[in-house]
């Protein structure tokens, strides 16, 4: 390691660590506070350079922490200026010399002074000015919401009509924009806040748990172990359960497909209801935590986030509610024409998103672990499958009731966790006696946006009528948890498509995002088109939770109310007939401490599933060993299920 660059002699300084007022007289004055400080410190490079000495500047006017080469530097641009404004300033561990300045933009300086005393009037001069500043941005804040509400409230009282009214476009935009701006700015400035929450909490509840996995993201001095590192987990050795022992046991080694008989399955009887989020206000300071230390953009995929805010179930348990409506998707083979196939396609994915919402809350499924399954099934009375309608490219509802087992179509689905990292999902569906099956692969990205979570669904679905020779491939929209420190909930966003190579037809729907100000929640539009003569077809809108309107170039429309929609409950094989690696199984004593509301309970036995995964995949590389799925094999960048039904029934090719 480099020595410390020498002071120039010509110069006379301060000690080295030692602020100054800027009249230019020594050492400190309590009363003057607010005055610039400055003085040398010795500031942190890189491995290679290690520790120099730097001129340092407290421009408590600004709010910024300036450094220069040395004293006779200091009317040159300075090497480094950071904004203390939501900075959190800490004394390290290490020492009793050392301190860190953490600034709200994620850049950090790593500071040592000459001997403790030293350090404390450097540390306690930032905090004072980042305080101030923190504050002033405060007060600026509500200054600036008040002309804002004026604004708006001078707009209002307009009248409705003459030259000036207030419904004049360009005023309308101007009340969506300033609003928009405030939002930003308040937003902003909550982060801010965040940052200083999480310093002035001296300890968090007590029994409560953050695990990272982001090695980088530094945690408060009493999560750390006595190296000074963040708890791995193996160094917590939870304790497991007898299932996770099971789990454990096993070494993850039978990897061979299981055949899964429908006839073993049951009716799901499990309460799918989730409680509303009260434990959020008694979390909150873990909550504030976590979140002071994201940086906006930061990819989430590592970070563990509380259990209190886990839903109780499965990742690839939610992807099998995209076929809670079994009926709507068999309907879709029986469209007479491909354009009423397309129409039908289009109905069923937008009526698949909003049973896989269990509430109004957003809460976050377990992630699943590698070698994860999931299994069920559905009945679907024939009598309730729309048939096909000549004439007509929307369903038609048939009235009937079930009768036997005979009487009904099956729909089988079954989900593999076949990577960790990434982490993809695969999952296939099929009903074998329409001739028809879905696979597609999935994983998820996660990013900070602040008050916000965006989720990017990564992969591609393809839809498979063997009876029409016909494949539709389609992607999934991104979802948002917003509102993350008050009363979360879930919104889609983006573009998707939906595409028939063999006949021409595609479908383009947009879920659109709340805007700033007024607007509609969880609205959708969408339009199916004839690519080979650009004709529109069918447009559709409405909200993807509620209800939506079809409307076709003939002029026929019809309304799908979502709420009144029957729900087709999945049968499942009892938890004693499931293989030790099957969702809910796997999950039980995690889900079972969630419904006792005993977090603890619940963090160790699902900290314990993650390390055995951890150790599994060490052991892995160290041998040299590939991952071998069970039902899922890759083919180019996607994955397919190992016995999908166009691998065993002949696709037919009907003439149109």
């Amino acid at each position: 390691m480099q020595g410390p660059e020498p002071a120039p002699e010509a110069e006379a300084q301060p000690e080295p660590g030692r602020g100054g007022r800027a009249g230019g007289a020594k050492g400190w004055q309590y009363s003057d506070h607010m005055e610039n400080v400055y003085g040398y410190l010795m500031k942190y490079t890189n491995l290679v350079t290690g520790w120099q000495y730097r001129f340092f500047v407290l421009n408590n006017e600004a709010g910024l922490l300036e450094y220069f080469v040395n004293e006779q530097s200091r009317n040159q641009k300075p090497r480094g200026t950071l904004q203390l404004a939501g900075a959190v300033i800490s004394p390290s561990d290490e020492d009793s010399h050392t301190f860190t300045v953490n600034a709200a933009s994620g850049e950090q300086y790593k500071l040592r002074a000459t001997d403790a005393k030293e350090r404390q009037h450097w540390v306690s001069r930032l905090q004072i000015c980042t305080q101030h500043h923190t504050e002033a941005i405060g007060k600026m804040m509500s200054h600036a919401e008040g002309q804002q509400r004026d604004l708006i409230r001078r707009i209002e009282c307009l009248p409705a009509s003459g030259h000036l009214s207030s419904l004049d476009q360009d005023l309308l935009m101007l009340k969506a924009t300033s609003m928009a701006t405030m939002n930003c700015l308040s937003d902003c400035f909550h982060i801010l806040q965040l940052q200083h929450a999480s310093h002035q909490k001296s300890s968090l509840p007590a029994g409560t748990t953050i695990e990272w996995l982001e090695p980088k993201i530094p945690l408060p001095n009493h999560y750390k172990n006595g190296a000074d590192q963040p708890f791995a987990a193996e160094q917590s050795k939870p304790v497991a359960g007898p299932e996770e022992q099971r789990v454990a046991e096993s070494g993850l080694v039978a990897r061979e497909p299981e055949e899964i008989h429908t006839e073993d399955e049951v009716e799901d009887t499990c309460d799918d209801k989730e409680d509303d989020l009260g434990a959020v206000e008694e979390q909150r300071s873990v909550i504030l935590h976590l979140l002071s230390q994201l940086k906006l953009g930061m990819d989430l995929t590592r970070v563990v986030l509380p259990t209190f805010i886990l839903e109780k179930r499965s990742l690839l348990e939610m992807y099998a509610d995209f076929m809670s409506h079994p009926d709507l998707f068999i309907a879709i083979t029986n469209g007479a024409t491909a354009e009423s196939r397309m129409v039908r396609f289009v109905e069923y994915y937008l009526t698949s998103f909003h049973e896989g919402r269990k509430g109004a809350i957003a809460k976050k499924p377990y992630n699943p672990i590698i070698g994860e399954t999931f299994h069920c099934s559905w009945r679907v009375p024939r009598s309730e499958v729309a048939p096909s309608v000549a004439g007509s490219a929307l369903p038609r509802a048939e009235e009937g009731v079930s009768q036997a087992g005979s009487d009904c179509y099956a729909v089988r689905f079954v989900a593999e966790q076949v990577s960790h990292h990434p982490p993809v999902s695969g999952f296939y569906a099929e009903c074998a006696e329409k001739k028809m099956c879905v696979n597609a692969y999935v994983w998820t990205k996660s990013k900070f946006l602040g008050m916000s979570i965006g989720v990017t669904m990564v992969g591609e679905g393809t839809l498979s009528l063997l009876e029409h020779g016909e494949e539709y491939t389609f992607s999934l929209p991104c979802a948002y948890a917003r509102s993350i420190l008050t009363v979360p909930w879930v919104e889609l966003g983006g573009k998707v498509s939906v595409n028939c190579a063999k006949t021409g037809y595609s479908a383009s729907i947009t879920f659109h995002t709340k805007p700033f100000y007024g607007g509609k929640l969880h609205r959708v539009t969408g339009e199916v088109k004839h690519t080979l003569t650009n004709t529109v077809v069918c447009r559709v809108q409405g909200e993807w939770n509620s209800a939506l309107e079809f409307t076709l170039s003939s002029g026929e429309t019809k309304y799908v109310d979502l709420t009144k929609l029957a729900v087709t409950k999945k049968r499942v094989r009892p938890l004693e007939k499931q293989d030790p690696f099957e969702s809910r199984r796997l999950w039980k004593n995690v889900t079972d401490s969630l419904r006792e509301s005993e977090i603890d309970k619940a963090t160790e036995h699902k900290r314990a599933l993650e390390e055995r995964q951890r150790a599994e995949e060490r052991r892995r590389a160290e041998t040299g060993t590939a991952w071998k799925t069970k039902y899922f094999t890759r083919e180019g960048d996607g994955w397919i299920y190992h016995k999908p039904l166009w691998k065993v029934i002949p696709t037919s090719q009907p003439a149109e």
